[in-house]
C-alpha cells in the first residue's frame, strides 16, 4: 500500500456555488484505526452515497494515477495528483478494478476490508479535477476504484503490504460499475 489519507468535511467551490465534501483527503503517516464505519479522521459530507458500512473506505489503485496526471496536463492544469487526490484513503499498488470481485478481501497485517462496489464518481469529483467530463472520463476508462466495508477492524499504514483472498465471489466488480446500479462519489 503506497499511501493512506483521510479528510474533513469542507466547503467544495463548484461553478457558482460551494457544496460541503470531503473528497480532498490529505496523507496520514504512521498506524491510522480502521473501524466499521472508516478510517479514524475520515468524514463523509452525504451519507447517502458516501460512508455506511459497505461504503466504509474508498481504495484506488496507483496505476490510474498516470492516466489522470495526462489528463490535468492536457487541459492545461498542473500534473502533480499527490496520493489521496482522487477522494481515495487508500492508494494501492498491484490490485486492479478488473480483477475484484464482490466478496473478495484484502488482509492487511491488523485488519481485513471487503469489496463491495466500485465508485461511480459524480460532479464533485469534476470540481476536485478541474474538468467538467473527469467523471464521464473515468466511468469510460473504468478506473473507479472501489468501495471497502470492514470486516475485521484494526489498522492500517502506508508502506504495508496485504493479500487478496477470493471471497464468496458474488460477481466480477467492473459487472457492477458497468451496469449503473450504484450511484455515488
Amino acid at each position: 500500500m503506497l499511501g493512506v489519507q483521510v479528510g474533513r468535511v469542507q466547503p467544495l467551490p463548484v461553478a457558482e456555488r460551494h457544496v460541503m465534501s470531503g473528497i480532498r483527503k490529505r496523507a496520514v503517516e504512521g498506524r491510522v484505526p480502521v473501524h466499521a464505519l472508516g478510517l479514524a479522521g475520515d468524514e463523509q459530507a452525504d451519507l447517502t452515497v458516501h460512508g455506511g458500512l459497505s461504503k466504509a473506505v474508498y481504495a484506488y489503485p496507483a496505476e490510474h494515477y498516470e492516466f489522470w496526471r495526462e489528463q490535468r496536463q492536457s487541459w492545461g492544469l498542473a500534473g502533480d495528483l499527490p496520493y489521496g487526490s482522487l477522494g481515495e484513503n487508500l492508494t494501492l499498488t498491484g490490485v486492479l478494478e478488473t480483477a475484484l470481485y464482490v466478496g473478495d478481501e484484502l488482509c492487511f497485517p491488523d485488519c481485513v476490508l471487503r469489496v463491495t462496489q466500485p465508485r461511480e464518481p459524480c460532479y464533485k469529483f469534476n470540481a476536485v479535477m478541474g474538468d467538467a467530463d473527469a467523471a464521464r472520463k473515468m466511468a469510460q476508462t473504468g478506473f473507479s476504484g472501489f468501495y471497502l466495508a470492514v470486516d475485521a477492524p484494526g489498522t492500517v499504514m502506508a508502506g504495508e503490504s496485504f493479500a487478496v483472498r477470493p471471497g464468496s465471489r458474488q460477481a466480477p466488480l467492473m459487472t457492477l460499475f458497468k451496469s449503473g446500479r450504484r450511484r455515488s462519489s
